[in-house]
């Protein structure tokens, strides 16, 4: 049996299960086994299989039929160019939250924040925000908070993985630092950075079965979607600096409401940002 063969088995196993990217996630799966890159897989598509994965290829095939991910069954995930490890303590990575990783950097990029800024971002999970940033940005300070102590565990591996672990300050808090934890300046930051849960309470039932593998406390917004922003933009007014900008990852209908809570709460609000299909992502805000 060629390794073409396999990977079409494999294909059109999880079609009949209903996945809908069968012949992608068969690759990643069947890559992440033999451990090749691309390349290599395409080039040895004639070659023969060899028989001894077998087992771990048909468990592997099982989990993603019955709706496990793909990321928490290799235990990884690509965002923003950099491998993160995931597991099913933290959510996947989006490729709609590097919409506002890209963001932040311009911000920097246009000067519109120091070098030197310190960064909070607020329910961290897995770390691919902060992390991120603090690899493209090689003067930042970032304070990452999150309440799972397991989300902050695979957090700071993937500090570790990535080599920023000395600028990055993981901290067990429901959205804020808990008090007197963190650095000088009374804790305020220049930039706060969060891609909070924003799913309806009870639309996570209806939600695909890859999504109701991931953790409900990253997923749940309460009945309209909203309390998470509410409490945060709450509360955000006394870790800003002066100048300092919020960027807030939103769901597709809410860019107007979480544009309005900061408005309220005495922030300037900008357009937000746009995603592939056009849909508001980012909601951007400036202090004063």
């Amino acid at each position: 049996v060629t390794l073409r063969e396999v990977w079409r088995q494999g294909t059109e196993f999880l079609r009949r299960a209903g996945v809908k990217t069968p012949a992608l996630d068969a690759e990643v799966l069947l890559r992440h086994l033999t451990g090749q890159s691309r390349e290599e897989f395409y080039r040895d598509l004639p070659l023969p299989w060899l028989q001894d994965s077998d087992l771990r290829w048909r468990e592997m095939l099982n989990r993603r039929a019955s709706g496990t991910p793909v990321a928490y069954i290799t235990g990884e995930k690509e965002f923003y160019g950099l491998t993160f490890q995931v597991t099913p303590a933290v959510l996947v990575p989006r490729p709609e939250t590097e919409i506002l990783v890209q963001r932040a950097l311009e911000l920097f990029q246009e000067k519109r924040l120091p070098p030197n800024a310190w960064v909070l971002d607020i329910g961290t999970g897995s770390g691919a925000i902060a992390v991120t940033l603090a690899v493209n940005l090689p003067k930042i300070q970032v304070t990452a908070t999150d309440i799972s102590v397991d989300a902050l565990a695979v957090a700071r591996a993937n500090a570790r993985r990535h080599q920023v672990q000395a600028r990055l300050h993981f901290e067990t808090g429901d959205l804020w630092p808990p008090e007197g934890s963190a650095p000088a300046d009374g804790l305020k930051f220049n930039l706060v950075v969060s891609n909070p849960p924003y799913i309806e309470a009870e639309q996570i039932a209806q939600l695909s079965p890859e999504v109701r593998h991931e953790p409900t406390l990253a997923l749940d917004g309460g009945p309209d979607g909203l309390s998470v922003y509410r409490r945060l933009i709450s509360g955000l007014k006394k870790y800003m600096l002066p100048q300092g900008w919020v960027l807030l990852e939103v769901g597709a209908d809410q860019a107007d409401h979480v544009s309005e809570l900061l408005a309220a709460a005495g922030f300037k609000v900008l357009p937000p940002v746009l995603d592939l299909a056009g849909y508001p992502r980012v909601v951007q805000a400036k202090e004063g």
